[in-house]
């Protein structure tokens, strides 16, 4: 059965013996070993192979290996036509009636268009079987790239199509999905924060359709993954982290790799997930704060991380997950704690240019589905005092007697207010309140009442805050005992020893990788941006 096989493989490309065939490499001659189960099966698939170029290959076990160059469907334009081509991918959609086949296949964020017509050298039972393809399978597919007679709608590569000449089945999905990528591309409602939405359809230009509500994207995510959209999201969140490593790598900043298992909470208060740790009681770590600083106080100067945060907060908004991706950085000031905000406003210049410049068919992909206008910023620095922040926010009738902090819809009205006096989605609240600050924010020489800290916002929501630490070890302990969420201090022990043997004055801050990717794209819902979101109701998949 082995040569057999083999020779059937080998004369399937023109070749009499398995070592003629072009760059053919293989420790074992049997291809079909792991899907064979006779010589039948075997003279069944060899048959497809040789006289219709289709059917379902054997499971790849890494049995054999060609020389084919495979094509990516984004590099398919018309500069490629007449060429021949293998791709693999998705096949989205596919339409088979009679003598004719319309297949639109899909790698990511691209789309391509293939065509098969019955004729001597195919026959009618290959256009059968490309019809009864599930969707979804991936297939590997052979053919010629052609410039089409008009622009193809519903694909990305609108230029040219694939005249399909060979096609097999490398993985089949199931034929009852959980959900439908057709029906998962539609446009969401603009406010998408109740996860039981009654509208159960979209209506679009097609007319009614069914919606997939959030729960089912969530618990079948993989899937959810398929559309061009949320491909082009993780993609873009990637960018996001690179361009960030980039920028600190090129000033000279040192990247670690802190604790997150640590003894006690490392920003105050109870939202922390507590855990045993072999008899002692332990928490995962609220963010890398107090090991960040540790750093600065060993002469690292700058340090960055990009890892896991744990917030225990029984929060079910749009913005808010129990565990996301932080984006942190810690630098030592020389004089002035504006200093660290020279370096956060040239960052987020740094990735929006970067995103902007490098992420184009990502960000066409995200604006098909959830159209966004592009985000509005500056090279000058907008900083706005808290005070002043509030001024505006009384101003437009929005008052109160007491403000220590800014609350959600007091932000949205704020961002709302600053788009129409400056003309930009992108500004820094300055010196919030010391009330509203954990025990190692540096308080205002001028006004104990307010604080050295900052936010940073974008579409009107807060996307990192930071500050200016303390630096001084019984400055420290005094905030820990005193301030709004004491710390015990057995638990941050080694912390507040490592500035006993002198520290620089430093600052930072903590920022939220899924919530700058949800706000840079006006996405509805930090859900759509996290990978496998978690949160109070959420710990699956």
């Amino acid at each position: 059965m082995v040569d057999y096989a083999s020779r059937l493989f080998a004369a399937s490309r023109g070749c009499s013996d398995l070592q003629e065939v072009p760059g053919f490499f293989t420790k074992s001659v049997d291809l079909s070993v792991a899907a064979a189960k006779d010589e039948r099966e075997v003279l069944k698939l060899s048959a497809d192979w040789i006289e219709h170029q289709y059917g379902d290959l054997p499971l790849v076990q890494s049995a054999y290996q060609t020389n084919r160059q495979w094509a990516s469907i984004g590099s398919l334009d018309a500069s490629k036509a007449d060429s021949e081509v293998w791709i693999r991918a998705r096949l989205a959609t596919v339409r088979a009636k009679g003598k004719a086949a319309f297949m639109l296949f899909r790698t990511g964020v691209y789309t391509l268009q293939g065509t098969l017509f019955a004729d001597e050298k195919t026959p009618k039972e290959m256009i059968k079987f490309v019809g009864k393809i599930t969707p979804e399978s991936i297939v590997d597919v052979f053919g010629k790239i052609v410039k089409s007679p008009a622009s193809v709608e519903g694909a990305s590569q609108k230029d040219v199509e694939l005249q399909v000449r060979k096609i097999y089945v490398v993985s089949s999905s199931m034929k009852v999905l959980p959900l439908q990528i057709a029906d998962a591309m539609l446009p969401e409602p603009a406010s998408d924060d109740d996860e039981d939405e009654d509208s159960t359809v979209v209506i679009d230009e097609k007319g009614e359709r069914p919606r997939v509500k959030r729960k089912v994207r969530l618990d079948n995510r993989w899937m959810d993954w398929g559309t061009p959209c949320n491909h082009a999201i993780f993609r873009i969140q990637s960018r996001i982290s690179g361009l960030f490593k980039d920028f600190f790598h090129n000033r000279n900043f040192v990247e670690v790799h802190t604790p997150k298992i640590i003894a006690g909470a490392s920003e105050g208060g109870a939202e922390v997930f507590r855990l045993k740790y072999f008899g002692r009681d332990a928490c995962l770590a609220q963010s890398p704060q107090l090991y960040k600083q540790m750093c600065i106080c060993s002469d690292l100067h700058g340090v960055y991380e990009i890892g896991p945060v744990f917030r225990a907060e029984n929060s079910n908004t749009n913005r808010h997950l129990t565990e996301f991706v932080g984006l942190d950085f810690e630098m030592e000031i020389k004089e002035h704690y504006h200093e660290v905000l020279d370096t956060l406003w040239d960052l987020f210049c740094y990735i929006f240019d970067g995103l902007n410049s490098q992420c184009k068919d990502e960000l066409q992909a995200v604006n098909s589905q959830y159209p966004f206008e592009p985000l509005k910023y500056t090279r000058d620095k907008l900083v706005i005092h808290f005070h002043d922040a509030i001024e505006m926010l009384r101003a437009a009738g929005i008052a109160a007697e007491h403000f220590e902090d800014l609350s959600t819809p007091q932000e949205k009205a704020l961002g709302k207010l600053v788009k129409q006096k400056y003309g930009v989605d992108f500004y820094i609240v300055d010196q919030y309140p010391m009330a509203a600050r954990p025990f190692y924010t540096m308080p205002n020489p001028d006004d104990p009442r307010y604080s050295n800290s900052y936010d940073v916002f974008l579409r009107g929501e807060e996307i990192t805050s930071g500050a200016q630490r303390v630096h001084d070890p019984d400055l420290l302990v005094d905030r820990a005992i005193n301030s709004s969420k004491p710390i015990p201090l057995d638990t941050i022990k080694s912390y507040i020893d490592s500035f006993r043997c002198g520290a620089p004055p430093h600052g930072g801050a903590g920022i939220g990788l899924e919530r700058v990717t949800m706000l840079f794209l006006g996405l509805p819902n930090i859900r759509k941006s996290s990978l496998f979101p978690r949160d109070p109701k959420r710990v699956t998949p």
